[in-house]
């Protein structure tokens, strides 16, 4: 085992670079952490030099993130709020400070990691780039208006403000409604036995009946056999008549009149929709409901003014919807630059209209050159495919993420620390060198970089290694190696060097081809960027899919290939009989899902707490243990473990209740002990401990057992889910599900299940998925891992390209067909994987 001599770099960096170099100002040109004890790390000390890329390795729960962000960023981030006002210094009290002695030589951090919260219904690419803000400018200064057309200020050409909203849809393009059978699915039912399905249950529901039988209506006649006058009423009014409700007296209550006010099906369903703060709800109000282009602005979300004003002959709206890749060449066409793909630039469709007015071309060069620069990194990155219309709670965090750096290639900051969350999530190989010229040029420019990562082609380009390991969990949370990529290969414990430094891509371990029982085909599928594609994807093998980033690989998964099944599982003669997504969105959004909830588990460890004496003797029963209502939780922070402290101009975060500690439960609560721990300590256990101490418990060890095979063993049981990853998320689901494996030929669908995963944790996985075929199932995964497809029984790559350039099947076959296949950006590293192109050492 690889253990440094003195925690203090110098003794372990003998690469040749000077723990105690200084820069040209003499300055100490490290960023020094001493005693670091963030979540699993045990007392780190380690130096990283600025200026630098420096990328934290390890596998999956080792504690890189928690050095990088838990620490590092967290403590940055703390000394900037102590440098403004008073009021901040007090919430940092309230949120805390990194556990760890001592950090010098820090720089101003800026964090973009990948966001689990989701951006609201109006957020799109162009905003988080603010390259809508440019284009708005465009049109504004430089646009063709109607002539006699007064010049409209940019704010008229955008959706979220009221000077550019379409005043019938708000500026969101779509109108929701409702409908007779959608409000009353069952017109035999009568008002008593719940034919108005929209309307709430319990107390509410009943109230609302009552009060239509005190105006006269009949509430026990079928709803088909009322007057159409009266059903009209019913659902759509906006009247809110207030009449006085005698309710049926019950024997076992009084029940006095009371003045009730009616409201109609459709105002409660629009009201909930629109306004209520819960999930749930607004979900089951959705449900009642439909949408469809606004008729007045016909999806284009603007008044009829800025949809007249037009830029080389598009209005706004159409240039919004163009992939940036056809953006970028038409802007290049309208100012006569080159293409950026050595076309002739495409200009206007037909010349601007005659007898308009046009903004002096200067103006127009300036600003549309300003945009093609802020398009350029994007591109760069790999999502030339997006448009700035689309909304951005539809891309994943990898996305996000990618678009945020793009934006801070033009920020001009310098001298700060980026610190980066797996940037190259959901990247295509192809497109990684990208990324890496992205993250030189922020270097470049004189700032710090820092990235959390899993690539190894991102590890190999970094100036810096920090290695994190050796294990997760408890059995990490130690620097095995800080210093250059080249001398790990010495460092014995570390699972990162043993795959950085082989010679050839890891191939798929030996074993026989399995053969297909059976296929199902899709025929002529015309969805986004899909154009007629027909595809076969054989049953009883593991396939994956494959292809740059925006070549419609999620679409033919996740949407074409999932509705067909759905669509046929009621058929006998169809050969499968079960259908399983497993995705990578949150298992919940507040501290209050966690882990245990999510898998069962929480309900087996409350059923024990139960039959605890104590508990007994109290007479509680399991709601006493629960979180998630009144009795036994905290009531300050009303069991979450933490409250929500609001930062003004800054996003809102979470802090440890200051009544329980975190513990989520009143001292009472807390009293009582299940084999000597109590019910805060067992949410506290990760999964690897808490298989030992439930191991006799079959309930919950098969639950455990299920998480711990699937790589998840470093995670506590009540973890929340506002802490976990995608990829985390995603294969919680995926243990959740194999714990009831059923002999039901199922076909598991997968997107991108290796996001978040170092390698060795990758093999961990594979062995899971490989096993789920083995025992008679279909897999298919969308994936950029290429150890994983040159590993899987048959490959579909999408391509050429992303966007308008993708969309159609380049190749599909064996792992060695594909990595023949001319045409395709996926076939030389299909073929490196394989082991028939050897990696330069």
């Amino acid at each position: 085992m690889h253990q440094p001599a003195d925690p203090a770099p110098s003794a372990r960096d003998t690469d040749g670079r000077d723990a105690d170099a200084r820069d040209a100002d003499g300055r100490d040109a490290h960023v020094r952490v001493r005693g670091a004890r963030e979540h699993n790390l045990r007392g780190v000390d380690v130096d990283i030099p600025r200026d630098a890329l420096t990328v934290f390795t390890g596998v999956s729960g080792s504690g890189k993130s928690s050095l990088a962000f838990g620490t590092i960023y967290a403590e940055a981030q703390r000394r900037y709020f102590e440098s403004v006002a008073p009021y901040a210094r007090r919430l940092i009290h309230q949120i805390g400070a990194p556990k760890v002695d001592s950090i010098t030589g820090l720089p101003p951090a800026v964090s973009l990691e990948q966001r689990r919260s989701s951006p609201g219904s109006r957020s799109s690419v162009g905003t988080v780039t603010l390259l809508s803000n440019s284009l708005r400018m465009l049109y504004s200064r430089a646009g063709t208006y109607p002539p006699g057309a007064a010049r409209l200020d940019s704010d008229a050409f955008s959706p979220n403000t009221a000077a550019g909203a379409c005043p019938s849809c708000h500026g969101l393009g779509r109108i929701h409604h409702t409908s007779e059978a959608l409000l009353v699915p069952d017109p035999g039912l009568s008002i008593r036995q719940g034919a108005i399905a929209a309307w709430p249950g319990a107390w509410q529901g009943k109230n609302l009946r009552d009060i239509l039988e005190a105006l006269g209506h009949d509430v026990d006649r079928p709803w088909r056999e009322l007057p159409a006058k009266d059903r009209e009423w019913i659902l759509f009014t906006e009247e809110q008549p207030v009449v006085t409700v005698h309710p049926v007296r019950e024997a076992d209550r009084i029940q006095r009149p009371y003045q009730g006010t009616y409201m109609s099906a459709h105002r409660y369903v629009m009201r909930t929709f629109s306004d209520s703060k819960s999930t749930s709800l607004r979900a089951r109000a959705e449900s009642f409901l439909t949408d469809s282009p606004c008729p007045v602005c016909e999806g284009r979300r603007l008044r009829p003014e800025a949809l007249a004003v037009t830029f080389a002959g598009y209005g706004i709206a159409e240039l919004a919807a163009m992939a940036l890749t056809d953006l970028d060449r038409v802007l290049a066409g309208a100012t006569g630059a080159p293409d950026p793909r050595g076309e002739a630039g495409e200009g206007a469709p037909g010349g601007e209209a005659a007898g308009g007015e046009a903004a002096g071309g200067e103006a127009a060069r300036v600003l549309a050159e300003d945009l093609r620069s802020r398009i350029g990194p994007v591109v760069e990155l790999g999502l030339g495919y997006l448009s700035l219309d689309r909304a951005a709670p539809t891309l994943s965090t990898g996305e996000l993420q990618r678009l945020r750096l793009a934006t801070q290639l033009r920020s001009g900051l310098f001298g700060v620390v980026y610190v980066l969350d797996e940037p190259s999530a959901g990247l295509h190989p192809a497109d990684t060198e990208a990324l890496l010229g992205v993250l030189d040029r922020l270097k470049a420019a004189g700032n710090t970089v820092f990235v959390v990562e899993h690539d190894l082609d991102v590890a190999r380009h970094a100036d810096w290694l920090v290695d994190v390991g050796p294990l997760a969990g408890e059995h990490g949370g130690r620097v095995l190696y800080s210093g250059r990529p080249e001398s790990l290969a010495g460092v014995a414990e570390s699972a990162t060097a043993r795959h950085l430094f082989a010679v050839r891509e890891p191939a798929a371990a030996p074993r026989p081809v399995r053969r297909a029982t059976g296929a199902v085909r899709l025929s002529g599928v015309h969805r986004h960027n899909l154009r007629g594609v027909s595809a076969e994807f054989p049953l009883g093998v593991f396939t994956a899919v494959t292809g740059v980033s925006g070549s419609g690989k999620s679409t033919l998964v996740g949407q074409a290939l999932a509705r067909e099944v759905e669509g046929r599982l009621a058929d006998p003669g169809f050969p499968v009989r079960r259908l399983v997504e497993v995705d990578q969105k949150p298992i919940g959004r507040t501290p209050r899902s966690n882990l245990a909830t999510y898998t069962g588990l929480f309900d087996v460890v409350r059923r024990l707490f139960t039959a605890a004496p104590e508990a007994r003797a109290r007479g509680w029963k399991a709601g006493r243990f629960s979180f998630n209502v009144a009795g036994g939780r905290c009531e300050t922070c009303q069991g979450e473990g933490f409250v929500s402290v609001e930062l003004l101009f800054l996003p809102s975060t979470y802090a440890p209740c200051p009544r329980c500690g975190g513990a989520r439960y009143d001292p009472e609560t807390l009293e009582v002990r299940y084999a000597g721990l109590n019910i805060a300590e067992v949410l506290a256990l990760t999964v690897e401990s808490a298989a030992g101490f439930f191991a006799e418990v079959p309930a919950a060890a098969r639950s455990l057992r299920a998480l711990e095979d699937i790589g998840l063993g470093y995670l506590r049981l009540g973890q929340p889910a506002t802490e976990l990853s995608g990829g985390e998320a995603q294969r919680i689901k995926l243990a959740t599900e194999l714990q009831r494996l059923r002999r039901d030929h199922t076909l598991y669908l997968l997107d991108e299940p290796t996001t978040g995963l170092h390698p060795a944790d990758v093999q961990v996985l594979m062995r899971q998925l490989h096993g789920l075929v083995d025992a008679g199932h279909s897999v298919v995964v969308v994936e950029h891992d290429m150890g994983v497809v040159a590993g899987a029984d048959w490959v579909i790559d999408l391509g050429p390209g992303g966007g308008t350039e993708g969309g159609r099947i380049v190749a599909a076959g064996t792992p060695a067909e594909v990595a023949r296949t001319t045409g395709s950006r996926t076939a030389a590293y299909v073929a490196r994987a394989l082991g028939k192109v050897p990696r330069t050492p």
